[in-house]
């Protein structure tokens, strides 16, 4: 019986992500792992996650160096059994690099998923749209200070049956910063408005954080536009706020300001790599990033409080929701999510910051996709787990 060799390439976060850094290997050569055990982290432009292994083995060869930059598909390492001979692993990955040019097919695919300008009313947005047309539109809303970089590990995995749709708020990423009144009510307008330029008559709608609670407005304000909510720690179910974050976020300037600022949002601080920071510091260099920013901070959490309070929404709405969050949030407590209606589950992740679509993205990605097939379905299930 043949020796099994495993190829582990450079992974692809997103249809957009045409290269990435190999931050770290996590576990030595010659030791042996689990399918799923984490083998390395990967820098993005927007976090480092974790390599996990495809399959069962023995890391037989690093093939790339920490630090290293590579295109998606690139050979970083082998897995293979024990027994296999190093002249089969040389000779594997001698082939490898022979049959597998990684650059065309990189560049090719992610052409194909790339952002375009949308003209809604008198703002210009920066749309993602991805996935089949089949079936009820998912459409994700960013928080604040984010962009559609924040839905790099969501967006295409929930694209394999239906359409989901990304976009950069106004004021945000390369979308104008036109912000109007920078209110809940304002974006969420803009937000209803987007749909009606996509001919989307109504949509499941993902919101984090400061998006969460603009999808909550949406359905305050445009009900019939909502099919379902799935909320990652909202705004709009408490009053306090970090503003120590929301501060520093706008008003940093140097990169170690702002990966400590960054920080805040996730558990495990080493997700946050230099790609990160740079990132988020050049788009506070656009013109009108940063004015358009504070406009939104003041009529979002003036005083260092939320402004809005839309629990209300969730007391009187027939709308299926879920919501979750991370235990170990620094933005936005998890103490919001208490004393919701008990027809609304509330998943807490253990060792998660504000960040779960990243953190915890397996998990986020295959609940909100359970969800949106059958939202009824699935709030009967959360509710006769919740009571068994």
């Amino acid at each position: 019986m043949p020796n099994t060799i495993t190829a582990l390439t450079m992974p692809k976060f997103g249809l957009a992500m045409t290269e990435g850094k190999l931050a770290s290997w996590t576990v030595p050569v010659d030791q042996s792992v689990q399918q799923g055990d984490e083998l390395a982290d990967i820098e993005t432009t927007k976090i480092t996650s974790s390599y996990e292994s495809p399959a069962a083995g023995v890391l037989r060869k690093q093939v790339a160096e920490a630090g290293e930059t590579l295109p998606v598909g690139a050979l970083i390492g082998v897995l293979a059994d024990a027994e296999t001979p190093d002249v089969d692993i040389e000779a594997f990955i001698k082939n490898f690099h022979a049959e597998n040019p990684q650059d065309a097919a990189a560049t090719e695919d992610a052409n194909a998923g790339e952002p375009k300008p949308v003209t809604v009313g008198e703002h210009t947005l920066n749309v993602r749209d991805v996935g089949t047309h089949t079936g009820t539109p998912i459409v994700l809303v960013h928080g604040f200070g984010g962009d559609i970089s924040n839905w790099l590990l969501t967006q295409d995995a929930l694209a394999a049956d239906r359409r989901v749709i990304a976009f950069d708020l106004p004021g945000h990423g390369a979308s104008s910063k036109n912000v109007g009144t920078g209110t809940l009510a304002f974006l969420a307008g803009v937000v209803s408005e987007l749909l009606k330029t996509l001919k989307i008559e109504k949509a499941h709608v993902v919101g984090h954080s400061l998006g969460g609670g603009i999808a909550l407005t949406l359905l305050r304000d445009h009900p019939d536009q909502v099919a379902s909510l799935n909320l990652l720690a909202p705004a709009g179910l408490g009053k306090d706020v970090n503003s120590d974050f929301i501060s520093a976020f706008v008003d940093s300037e140097s990169s170690r300001d702002m990966k400590a600022v960054l920080q805040m949002l996730v558990h495990n601080k080493a997700l946050v790599g230099r790609k990160m920071v740079d990132a988020v510091l050049r788009a506070r260099r656009l013109d009108g990033a940063r004015d358009a920013l504070h406009v939104i901070a003041k009529a979002c959490f003036p005083n260092g409080h939320q402004a809005d309070d839309l629990r209300p929404v969730l007391a009187g709405a027939e709308t299926p929701t879920q919501i979750f969050w991370g235990k170990e949030d620094e933005i936005l407590s998890v103490s919001n999510a208490s004393g919701l209606p008990d027809v609304i589950p509330v998943t807490v992740y253990e060792e998660t910051g504000h960040l779960p679509q990243l953190e915890r993205a397996t998990d986020v990605n295959k609940a909100i996709a359970v969800f949106v097939k059958d939202p009824e379905a699935a709030l009967s299930m959360a509710r006769m787990d919740a009571t068994a």
